[in-house]
């Protein structure tokens, strides 16, 4: 049994549920389970190695490198969009501001400690960012995943994550946010299947979205309207999502450049050397 964690999300149930209804399974007759957690779990999970393949923020995936391959599919990035830098109307940051991070390892606060070296970070589950913000706990934070669409009223976007990476390199690379990482010890016909039938999966999902988005919402695992599911998915799972292109894997290139130069990550790594090597698919033992 192959366990696949994902995170609560919109676009992560939907890119792994065509499994979970049967419309996507193994050519080598593999079974998966899976388990939804917050993607700061899953990147502390992956570092401890207690997961076969989970989703991990690509931030967090040079911390892993050793005992776990990227995958190329299932892949989450930001074009134009992505998390937001949230206050209180009227409410000026200085330097120091108090903010609250979905947690240290995740993509946007790796970017965020980049442009704002002074702030007061304090980790939280995304879920609970909107209300510190709210109840003064913290002067800002950084809303991901759903919480984009909609947040309170009272609330306004003092900057756009999406606008820091566009600074910092320079051009209008996609900003690489979530992947998939699988461990290095499963045997590589095994792995090579097991990456075949997630892209399928996230593939047909995509093909199937209407249908898939209604199962979803009848089942009451998605935390947001149809609307907003629909407006979420066009983001974050699409034909984008099945398989990375060349200008994703610059931008997840240029992600490890600025973390290493930052002296976050300690080597420099390209993200070609850490996929899965599918040119031995005919191996039937790793």
């Amino acid at each position: 049994m192959v366990c696949v964690a994902h995170s609560p999300d919109a676009d992560d149930l939907f890119m792994y549920y065509a499994i979970v209804f049967g419309w996507v399974s193994s050519p080598l007759g593999q079974k998966f389970e899976n388990v939804a957690l917050d993607i700061e779990t899953l990147n502390v999970a992956t570092i401890k190695g207690i997961y076969d393949v989970s989703a991990i923020s690509f931030g967090a995936y040079p911390f892993v490198r050793e005992n776990f391959a990227l995958l190329r599919t299932g892949v989450s990035f930001g074009q134009g969009y992505g998390p937001k830098l949230i206050k209180k109307k009227a409410t000026h940051l200085k330097k120091n501001f108090r903010v609250a991070l979905s947690g240290e390892h995740t993509t946007n606060a790796i970017i965020f400690r980049l442009a704002y070296p002074e702030a007061r970070i304090v980790y939280k589950n995304f879920l609970e960012i909107e209300s510190a913000v709210l109840s003064g706990e913290v002067d800002a934070g950084v809303l991901i995943h759903e919480s984009i669409l909609n947040f309170d009223s009272g609330l306004v976007v003092e900057r756009e994550i999406w606008d820091i990476w566009q600074e910092f390199c320079g051009t209008d690379l996609p900003l690489p946010l979530g992947g998939m990482a699988l461990r290095r010890s499963i045997p590589l016909n095994k792995a090579i299947d097991i990456e075949a039938t997630l892209s399928k999966a996230v593939a047909v999902a995509v093909r199937n979205k209407k249908l898939l988005s209604k199962m979803l919402l009848e089942r009451g695992v998605i935390r947001v309207n149809e609307n907003e599911l629909d407006t979420y998915l066009n983001l974050y799972a699409n034909n984008d999502s099945i398989e990375l292109n060349a200008q994703q894997k610059q931008g997840i290139d240029k992600l490890f450049e600025l973390g290493f130069e930052a002296g976050i990550y300690d080597i420099l790594m390209r993200c070609e050397d850490y996929f899965i090597p599918t040119e031995y698919g005919d191996l039937r033992f790793s």
